[in-house]
């Protein structure tokens, strides 16, 4: 096994292509041949720079319709293991669901803010105080119908947004020990604030990034013991992944990535620009 001393740029760049590829801890440490507690260093030190980075880069965008929505997952444990154990607490006061917070640009698909807690309204007053920090003129916002957004839009926005969520209509079908949700047989739209334009009250492209950090995030890989065990693993994971999603990744139907076509980024980065991030 490598030792992080004598961690060499090559094998940092090896490391993170095999984590932004979907892949786990302990699977990239069969690729590379990094002992696992230097990947899981090296993990957090780049979640951070990442973090970092997209917080300043990220800024007075010109978006037109943005789309926000929230994901499970959870830390060491799921909250219903939490309850019917309060011990496990006492071994990790992290454990229990995490909700992972985004907020998509429609058009570009530029995730434009991001954030790992609770389903608070505090994270919701965090997280939308935050979108609209980055923005430079209206939005047209949709939602789903949670209604810890209701508060947090009113406060950030104002007036000087136009605001629908999407309602969806779930079957009553619901037996014991079911594991995927109710089929989803309609969608009803509300406007709330403004006049957004019907059509495009919708949550579907964020659903879809929904769906491509269960896919490239093994920690968020429904029925695994891949799970995040520290929420702070967890953040970093998130960040690596939002910069190799904004910045390195073309998206297949814009043939750029979100960055180039937000005209954040003027080309596509590679993993060895990321990894240089960290500096020496």
């Amino acid at each position: 096994m490598v030792i992080m001393n004598r961690l060499r740029t090559a094998q940092r760049v090896a490391v993170v292509k095999a984590l932004v590829e979907g892949n786990s801890i302990r699977s990239t440490v069969r690729l590379t041949g990094v002992a696992k507690n230097t990947v899981t260093k090296l993990l957090l030190e780049i979640g951070a720079v990442c973090a970092e980075y997209q917080d300043k880069t990220i800024k007075n965008l010109t978006s037109q319709r943005v789309q926000c929505d929230e994901i499970w997952s959870f830390c060491y444990a799921k909250a219903r293991a939490v309850k019917l154990d309060p011990s496990i607490l006492e071994r990790n006061a992290d454990a229990g669901d995490v909700w992972t917070w985004t907020a998509i640009d429609a058009d570009t698909k530029l995730c434009i803010t991001f954030a790992v807690g609770n389903r608070s309204s505090q994270m919701a007053y965090t997280v939308i105080g935050d979108l609209a920090s980055r923005l430079s003129n209206r939005i047209q916002l949709s939602t789903d119908n949670l209604r810890s957004y209701f508060g947090p839009v009113e406060k950030a926005f104002g007036v000087d947004v136009d605001y629908g969520l999407v309602e969806k209509i779930y079957s009553g079908s619901n037996h014991a020990g079911r594991y995927s949700p109710p089929e989803c047989v309609g969608c009803k739209k509300v406007v709330m604030t403004g006049a957004p334009d019907p059509d495009h009250i919708s949550t579907s492209y964020v659903e879809r990034v929904n769906l491509s950090m269960r896919m490239g995030m093994r920690r968020f890989t429904r029925l695994t013991n891949a799970f995040s065990r520290k929420v702070e693993n967890h953040m970093a994971a998130v960040s690596l992944f939002f910069m190799y999603y904004n910045f390195g990744r073309v998206h297949q139907t814009l043939r750029v990535t979100p960055a180039m076509e937000a005209g954040l980024a003027d080309h596509v980065w590679s993993v060895e620009e990321i990894v240089k991030l960290l500096g020496d």
